[in-house]
C-alpha cells in the first residue's frame, strides 16, 4: 500500500533538551560510510543541534556526506535518553504499530529514499542540502508490519555478521600489535642496534592519469585505480587504461597516505594502480614486511610523520623524513623472521575476513532494493 514517508515515520520529531544538559553528541565523522551502527559519541553539554532517541535513523543531508552513505541507526542511548548532533541531520523515527525500526533504517538507505534525497538537493556547489519537504512527501509502497519485520531481520542478520567480522579483525590486529610491542618496543642496547627507517624500506609514490581516462565500469585493457577513499568504501570504484606509467599495488602491500587529512594512514587490501596520494612500501627484505606494517601503524610513526610534515600537510612526507626515523632493531634477525611467520598468517586471515565482508555487503546491497520493491517474496525465505 502506498504511503507518504511522513505517514510511516516521524521526521525530525521534537524533543526537549535544555541548554547546558550533559548529553551524548554524535558528530558527523561518527557516521561511517554504509555502516549501520554509530561508531561513537562525545559526552558534552548540549548547545544546539538535532535531537534523537535510540532506534532513530540519522541521515546526513549535505554534500558530500549523503553521497558517501552517511546514514546510521542510533544504538548508543538508554531507553529515555536524548542525544544530539549536527544541524545537518535529518532524523527518522518509526511510528509504533506502523513501522519497524530496522525496516525504516534500510528503507532510508535504499535507492528508493536515498536517491530521491540526493536528487532533491539544492544550494551552492559543494554545499547542497536535501529538501526535507520533498522527502516527507515521497510516496512509497510499504508492506504490512510483519513483512517489514522480516525484511529488516534478513538485512540485519547480514549487517550483524559484518560487524562481528569487524570485531574479529580488530582483535587479530590488536594481537599482532601486542606481540610486536612485547618483542620490539623494549629492546636493550646490548641486543639491538640503531637503524634508520630507510635502512629497512624504500617507498614509491603513485601516478595520476588525467580524469578524462577514468571509467566507472571495468573493461578489457583497464585496471582498478586505487585512491585513499577506496580503502573506506567501494562506492567510487574507478578504472584507468593499463599503461607502463601506472604504479601497481597488491592486497598484501603496505600503502601510506601521503597528503592532507589522511597523512600517515596505513592501508592495504586492494589490487590495482595507485594514485599520487599514496606511497607503496618496499621492504629491504621480505621478512621485514609485517614488522614494518606494525611499526608504520604505531602512534610513534603516525605522530612522527605528522610533525615532520607539519610545515604543510599538502606537501606530505619526503625521503628525508623517512631517513630521520631512528629505530632500535634486533641484532639477531631471527626474531624478525619468527615474527614475520606468525604475523603473516594472521594478516592472511584478516584479508580473508575483509573479502568475506565485501561479499556480504554486496549481497546486502543487491537484496536491499529487491526486498524493498517486493521483487523478492519474503514468504519464500525462512529465517
Amino acid at each position: 500500500m502506498n504511503y507518504k514517508l511522513s505517514e510511516i515515520a516521524l521526521i525530525n520529531p521534537k524533543e526537549s533538551l535544555p541548554s547546558g544538559t550533559l548529553a551524548k553528541k554524535v558528530a558527523m565523522e561518527k557516521l561511517q560510510p554504509f555502516c549501520r551502527d554509530i561508531d561513537g559519541f562525545e559526552l558534552t553539554k548540549y548547545n544546539g543541534g538535532t535531537k534523537f532517541r535510540n532506534g532513530d535513523t540519522i541521515m546526513a543531508r549535505i554534500t558530500p556526506c549523503l553521497e558517501n552513505g552517511k546514514i546510521a541507526k542510533v544504538n548508543i542511548l538508554d531507553e529515555k535518553e536524548i542525544g544530539f548532533g549536527s544541524t545537518e541531520y535529518i532524523i527518522f523515527r518509526a511510528k509504533p504499530g506502523v513501522t519497524d525500526e530496522d525496516y525504516l533504517y534500510y528503507l532510508i538507505t535504499s535507492p528508493i529514499v536515498r536517491n530521491s534525497a540526493i536528487k532533491s538537493m539544492v544550494g551552492s556547489s559543494g554545499r547542497q542540502r536535501v529538501q526535507t519537504d520533498v522527502i516527507q512527501n515521497l510516496e512509497i509502497d510499504v508492506p504490512e508490519l510483519p513483512i517489514q519485520k522480516k525484511i529488516g531481520s534478513i538485512l540485519k542478520r547480514i549487517d550483524d555478521k559484518i560487524e562481528l567480522n569487524r570485531k574479529i579483525n580488530d582483535n587479530l590486529a590488536n594481537q599482532v600489535q601486542a606481540i610486536y610491542t612485547e618483542w620490539f618496543m623494549n629492546l636493550q642496547t646490548d641486543d639491538s642496534r640503531v637503524v634508520s627507517l630507510s635502512e629497512l624500506m624504500d617507498y614509491a609514490g603513485g601516478s595520476q592519469p588525467p580524469a578524462s581516462e577514468f571509467v566507472s565500469q571495468y573493461k578489457d585493457g583497464y585496471v582498478r585505480f586505487v585512491q585513499i577513499r577506496d580503502y573506506e568504501t567501494d562506492n567510487h570504484i574507478t578504472y584507468i587504461p593499463i599503461s607502463n606509467k601506472n604504479k601497481l599495488c597488491e592486497e598484501h602491500d603496505i600503502m601510506i597516505a601521503r597528503y592532507g587529512a589522511s597523512l600517515g594512514r596505513i592501508c592495504f587490501g586492494i589490487n590495482g594502480a595507485y594514485n599520487v596520494a599514496l606511497a607503496k612500501v618496499f621492504p629491504k627484505k621480505d621478512s621485514y614486511r609485517e614488522y614494518l606494517r606494525c611499526y608504520l601503524t604505531s602512534r610513534e610513526f603516525y605522530e612522527g610523520i605528522d610533525s615532520r610534515s607539519g610545515r604543510s600537510a599538502q606537501a606530505g612526507f619526503n625521503q628525508g623524513d623517512i631517513d630521520s626515523f631512528k629505530i632500535l632493531f634486533p641484532i639477531d634477525e631471527k626474531k624478525i623472521i619468527d615474527f614475520e611467520y606468525f604475523a603473516s598468517k594472521i594478516f592472511d586471515k584478516r584479508l580473508s575476513i575483509i573479502k568475506e565482508n565485501k561479499n556480504l555487503a554486496a549481497l546486502r546491497d543487491s537484496l536491499l532494493p529487491k526486498l524493498m520493491s517486493g521483487e523478492i517474496d519474503v514468504d519464500l525465505i525462512e529465517l
